[in-house]
Formats: C-alpha cells, structure tokens, sequence
C-alpha cells in the first residue's frame, strides 16, 4: 500500500460533519456481482445504511457489474437477498426504481463514453495501444531491486505506445483499423494529492505513487475507476462510505474529479476486518479457520439477522457506552461517524454466537417458534404449537442457534437411536436396571408431574441407598441417549409418561 500520511482529529471531523443539516445526504452500496457477498460488505452496507438513517438521508443501492469477465450470474440476487434478509431497505436502486438510474453499471455505458472523451479532448487522458507482451517487457526493463513492479506512469508512458508517443494521424488511423486499444488516465508529475477522510482526517498522497490507471478497457467497458466517479456524481451521492482497502485507490478518484471540475463527496473509509490470528479476514484464511465469509453461510450457519447486524455494528464502531445489544431503531439513534475507528479489527466469531444466543433468549415465545421451524421443517419434523412451546419454555435459555432442537434435543420428538457410550461407561453400573425398574414401578400409576417424578426417584435412591446421582444419571441416558441436558424431570413431564415408559424398556432390553 501506498504510503499515507494522516493528520487531525475530533474537530476536523466535527468540521466536516457539520454541513450535513444544510444538505440532502445520499449514500451508495455499490457491490459488484463476482461472487457472493461477503460479511464485510454487508458491514459497509451497514454503515451506509445507519449513517443515512441518522440524518434522513437517502440510500442508494447501484450494481458495479462492468467486470463481466468476473460476473456470477447468481451474484446480484444474493447480494439483494442478503441486504432484505438484514433488514437494510434502500430507498433508490435495483427491483426499487428511482430518479437516478438506471442503477445498473452495465446500462450505463453511453455515460462513460461521453465522459473519457470529455478527458481525452482537455489532455487528462490518452489513448494507449500496448499489447499484452509490450507491457510485460515494460515492466521487466524497468524493473529494479527498490521497484520490483513498475507501473505505467509519467516515466513508463514515454516509451510505450500511446497517443503521447504517437502523431495525431497514426493514433486516429489505429482508432479507425480497429486496433485494441484502452484509454489512461493522465496523472501529473510530483503533485500532493490531499483529501479530509471522516475517519482518517487529512491524507495525503505523491502523485508519483499513483499509476495511470485504464478508465476505459478495450471492450469499451469502463474500469470501476471511471464509472465509479461518473455514477456517483450523477447520482448526486455526498458521502463515499466504503472499506479501507479502496482507499489507495481514492487519489485516482481526487484527480478524476478535479479533471472533470467536479467537487468530490465526503469519504469514510472504515477500518479492515482481521482474522482472529491477525491480518485481513481474506476468503481463503477464513475458510482455513472454519469462519464462514460470505453472508449466505451465516444465513445457512442459524445465525439470526439481528444478531450479526448488531454484530457488524460493533466491528469498528463504538457507541461510546457500555451497551452492546441494540435494535436497528437504537443503532439509527446511536451512529456517528466520528466514533467509527481507524485500526483494523479482529473477527470473532464466538463473540458473534454470544450474540445470536442473546437474541434467542430475548425473543418471545411467539417469536422463538417461528424462527426454529423452518430447522424443524427441514428435518421432517412435526409438533403442534403446545408442545414446540413447552419444550422451548424448557429451552430457550440454553440455545445457541435456533437449529438445536433438531441437532442437539432431537430426543424431543424421536426416540434415541443410540446411546453416548462415554456416558454409559461412566455411568451405566451392574445395579442400574434394578434401579430403572423399580422407578418404573413406581411411576407407572403415579402422578406425571415434576413434582411427583422428582420425589419417586428420591423414594426409590433412598430405598436402595443410592445417590441420587446413581439413578439420574442412567434415567437421562436411558430417555435421551445423552449425558447433558435440561431439568430432567420438566424433560420427563413433556415426553409423556407413555414416551418415557417405552423408552426405558427399551434402554433395559437393548444395556
């Protein structure tokens, strides 16, 4: 990355905050469509979102879909389905409409024409006409020990082939051959390119750091470069929220718009997401880690909207207060750009899953149904409404994805197929069956309450002077196939005596 200098603080951002009563703000979320949208970008679309809400901005979705090398057919879905399915409305964009569209990068291409020829006519861009193998050669002569890489700028283009090298005939007679042929962006010799970041106060960067980036690719395609600025400029968009990783791309963008005369938006760029190890939460770290990257794996995952909204909220903001949990009303109500940091932040993940069992535990039973069905209708699993909330009055407090009725308390609705054989060898003694019997014994003409379950077990441990442990041990694996579990005799009372009763003689028959 380009070195970067910055400088100010508080009041600068204050400074720059302070117009925004006097404007009508509008942001962007502009993913391309090369894959499925990642958890970062749903934070930027987040941030977006909330800093529009704050001052009754508007907010505007547009697809960067100029890349169609690149392109995923399945892309653009995902990332229109992942923003309803976190709740973050737009008010301009695509399935919406709006006065600034079309808001379709790949509808706009006559736009981006107009606009490279208006540069090439006033000198801040040129033709090139470089082949493949010419700009590899390029890059091995120039190369050095300091400058391993060398780009295509003020020192390279002198020897390349270009409309700075060639005549005004040659260049119009290769135009009209039909010779390949992109279009560079003019950057000027040792100039400080400086802009005001509400993050990052006042960067700075060497002209001389900057390559002369392709605005327009020999398909007559415009690179994100060139369209990126034209559409924001139509659009009218006052504030460039995105991550941190465009920002060495921003003095481009500066020199675009003071080519064009145009003043440039605000911007915010927003601190990297890092692995739990450190460095950036790249797709294929994450993936080594088990971190799922794309949103569409936490849908899948059980993780609820809420939960990784107020998640991603957090993850390089701060409310200045000690509250975690907020609703989307509350982060509208709380955000400012001020309190966004500046250092990377690491992901982690167990954080998140803390998250996800606050809002489980916070929904109402209501809420808890309808947010564990579609796990339990997957599994083929069928419960009445009376039941499915007698056992999550039993569980709700012990959940962690709305999914563990069926992968964790599947005993709930199917008998045990098997039983944890660590348990049954810790707790599964020569005296167990006669215990089992005699508490089946007695139960059978019982009462099925808790109550009454609770103190049977104790009359029959205190009759064969045995723990109590002795016997509740066993009778969880004998009903469960497992070791671990809620209130055991609650557990009881919602299987039912004629559940419990057969699957203690089948514990009996098959141990």
């Amino acid at each position: 990355m380009p070195r970067m200098e910055y400088s100010g603080g508080l009041s600068q951002l204050e400074a720059c905050l302070r117009p925004m009563d006097q404007i009508d703000v509008r942001v962007r979320f502009a993913p391309s469509p090369t894959g499925l949208l990642h958890i970062g970008g749903l934070r930027t679309a987040l941030y977006n979102y909330l800093f529009a809400r704050k001052v009754g901005g508007t907010f505007v979705v547009r697809i960067e879909d100029t890349d169609r090398q690149r392109y995923v057919a399945e892309a653009e879905q995902d990332m229109l389905d992942s923003l309803a399915w976190a709740s973050l409305d737009y008010d301009e964009g695509p399935k919406v409409g709006g006065d600034y569209g079309p808001y379709y990068q790949s509808h706009r291409k006559a736009h981006y024409r107009h606009y490279v020829d208006l540069l090439l006519a006033e000198g801040h861009a040129y033709y090139a006409f470089d082949s493949k193998e010419e700009l590899d050669e390029m890059r091995s002569r120039l190369a050095t020990p300091e400058n391993p890489s060398p780009k295509y700028d003020a020192l390279a283009r002198q020897s390349m082939k270009n409309s700075f090298t060639m005549d005004q005939a040659a260049v119009q007679a290769a135009i009209e051959k039909g010779n390949p042929y992109v279009v560079r962006l003019r950057v000027p010799d040792d100039e400080q390119i400086q802009f005001d970041d509400l993050v990052r106060g006042t960067v700075s960067f060497a002209s001389a750091q900057v390559d002369d980036q392709i605005l327009l690719k020999s398909d007559g395609m415009p690179t994100y470069h060139l369209a990126n600025v034209v559409d924001d400029h139509l659009m009218g968009i006052t504030h460039i929220i995105r991550g941190e990783e465009w920002l060495p791309s921003t003095p481009k963008h500066m020199l675009l718009y003071k080519a064009f005369g145009w003043e440039p938006p605000q911007t915010a760029h927003l601190p990297l997401i890092l692995s739990p190890t450190g460095g950036k939460l790249s797709k294929r770290n994450a993936e080594k880690m088990g971190i799922p990257v794309s949103v569409r794996q936490y849908q899948e995952a059980g993780y609820e909207p809420e939960a990784v909204v107020n998640f991603l909220a957090m993850l390089g903001w701060n409310p200045g207060t000690e509250q975690e949990l907020f609703t989307v009303e509350e982060l509208v109500a709380a955000f400012s750009a001020d309190r966004i940091g500046s250092s990377g932040v690491q992901f982690n993940l167990d954080k998140l899953k803390w998250y996800n069992e606050q809002y489980l535990r916070g929904f109402s039973l209501e809420e808890l149904q309808h947010r564990v069905r579609p796990s339990l209708a997957a599994a083929d699993i069928e419960v009445d409404n009376d039941a499915l909330a007698a056992i999550l009055g039993l569980m709700q407090e012990r959940m962690s994805f709305a999914s563990d009725l069926v992968t964790e308390v599947r005993y709930f609705f199917d008998d045990p197929s098997s039983y944890n054989e660590k348990a049954l060898k810790k707790r599964w003694k020569e005296d167990t069956p006669a215990l089992l019997q005699a508490y089946m014994a007695r139960i059978e003409s019982a009462d099925f309450t808790a109550e009454a379950l609770e103190t049977n077990l104790k009359a029959v441990a205190e009759e064969h002077e045995a723990g109590l442990g002795k016997l509740m041990a066993p009778l969880r694996i004998a009903l469960s196939g497992v070791a671990g579990g809620p209130s055991l005799y609650d557990m009881m009372v919602i299987l039912g005596k004629e559940t419990c009763m057969r699957r203690l003689q089948k514990a009996l028959d098959t141990l």
